[in-house]
């Protein structure tokens, strides 16, 4: 449970009307979208925002898609909400990993390279990324390389230059492996 990601959900008014209509009955988006006279991208745009929350929760109903409030969430006082059981390493991770996501997702499109990031900690990641491409104790010729990189981003010659100056591969004698 992400106390933060809650209280951001319902932040928002639209997501609260969605709550209050669904503390009446379960429902599927049509119904709420007519009821909240509200169109039916916008209550599927703010349903997955309540489900990634765990506030609401989702289910298959011959053609639909039933929503229903999470109670357990719902019924949680605040105090247990805010009180966070995680040690700090724990914080860090999570907080580190979801930074390393959204670089990935903003300079990757379909698996493709947009361009190369020019702030270190950003390249960093993008190179780490690339870098899973190649198996750990395998040497690759400078072509193999240069192929796989191509893959990615058309300009392999920098990011294979970078890969070795990060130190995520090493080259000997035109031979790199992965670190």
């Amino acid at each position: 449970m992400d106390a933060l990601e809650i209280f951001k959900c319902l932040s928002d008014s639209s997501r609260l009307k969605i709550i209050n209509s669904l503390m009446l009955e379960p429902m599927y988006v049509e119904l709420l979208a007519e009821r909240l006279k509200l169109s039916t991208s916008t209550v599927s745009f703010h349903l997955r925002k309540l489900l990634d929350a765990n506030i609401v929760s989702s289910k298959k109903e011959q053609y639909y898609t039933v929503y229903s409030l999470n109670e357990e969430i719902l019924s949680m006082n605040l105090k247990d909400l805010v009180e966070d059981n995680r040690s700090e390493d724990e914080i860090l991770n999570q907080r580190e990993q979801r930074y390393r996501e959204k670089v990935i997702n903003s300079f990757f499109k379909y698996d493709k390279l947009m361009e190369i990031p020019v702030q270190m900690k950003k390249k960093q990641i993008v190179l780490e990324k690339i870098a899973e491409s190649f198996e750990k104790d395998r040497k690759y010729t400078e072509r193999e390389v240069n192929l796989i990189i191509a893959d990615f981003h058309d300009d392999f010659c920098t990011i294979r230059k970078d890969l070795v100056g990060f130190g995520l591969m090493e080259r000997n004698n035109n031979i790199y492996m992965r670190k």
